[in-house]
């Protein structure tokens, strides 16, 4: 299990890493204005009908207050959710010192 969920924190620092290159790129392609793409325009390059779909779930389904802080996740640069979540994972399931 441990292994597997280092595999995960990889895999989650990766993809952080490269949608913060991704915004740099962009950035400089600007020249200068700085870019960063949210979870939802992220989401929206890859599936635009589920991100419309799970929205409309959650304005119908979910009270207004939940919907708001889904709204806040949302918004957050793509990077710093997956990134982070890695990093995290990667300390608490990282290499331990041999025992002796």
């Amino acid at each position: 299990m441990v292994v597997v969920l280092r595999f995960i924190s990889l895999v989650l620092v990766g993809i952080g890493l490269m949608l913060l290159g991704a915004d740099l790129v962009t950035s400089l392609e600007r020249h200068g204005a700085i870019s960063v793409r949210s979870l939802e325009q992220v989401w929206t390059l890859t599936s635009q009908s589920s991100a419309a779909a799970f929205h409309a779930w959650a304005e119908r389904s979910l009270p207004s207050s939940v919907s708001g802080w889904i709204g806040a996740v949302l918004a957050l640069p793509a990077w710093a959710p997956t990134g982070v979540l890695g990093v995290v994972l990667a300390f608490l399931f990282g290499r331990r010192p041999e025992e002796v």
